[in-house]
């Protein structure tokens, strides 16, 4: 690699000592490998109503009692850039005198071609604003309950994105 530091937009508020080993793999050539290695399976969810079907067995799974979702899409428009994987949504409608809301899950498209960990991580995390709107601990609670390797998974999808980044998104080896 050149002489220019290494920026990790998608690692910001890690440890110092992490982002040095990180920066290590990166030099030497090996992010991409060491993910790949750690998340080789891919998922079978491509199509929107695949999706919608996986979204609702981990819903039914874990939190019978949130709301129902109208939609859950991959989007196309979300983008890592803006810090955005997926986003959930309520639309509120007048339907004669009462007010009714629809939720939505969308996930970015990039997800299609994820590893399923990262795809099931990004999931609960959209799932879980269903109940809890702020990132704060009962936040978190609620997806490490539904998923107990969240925080190494989220981890893990921001060394992928890095490994993304640094390829200029082309495909990653599988181990």
């Amino acid at each position: 690699m050149s002489g220019a530091p290494i920026t990790l937009p998608y690692l910001s508020g890690y440890a110092p000592e992490i982002l040095a080993q990180v920066r290590q793999l990166i030099e030497a050539g090996r992010l991409a490998e060491t993910v790949a290695r750690r998340h080789s399976e891919l998922h079978e969810v491509r199509t929107e109503r695949a999706l919608y079907d996986y979204v609702s067995a981990i819903k039914s799974s874990h939190m019978r009692s949130a709301p129902p979702l109208a939609k859950v899409a991959y989007d196309p428009k979300l983008h890592i850039v803006r810090n955005a994987l997926g986003t959930h949504s309520q639309v509120s409608r007048v339907q004669g005198n009462r007010l009714k809301a629809k939720r939505e899950i969308r996930i970015a498209a990039l997800f299609k071609e994820a590893p399923a960990d990262f795809l099931r991580m990004i999931v609960v995390h959209e799932l879980a604003h269903l109940k809890e709107r702020e990132h704060d601990k009962a936040f978190y609670a609620l997806c490490v309950h539904m998923e107990p390797r969240y925080h190494q998974l989220e981890f893990d999808l921001r060394l992928w994105l890095t490994a993304q980044e640094l390829h200029g998104m082309a495909h990653l080896p599988t181990p």
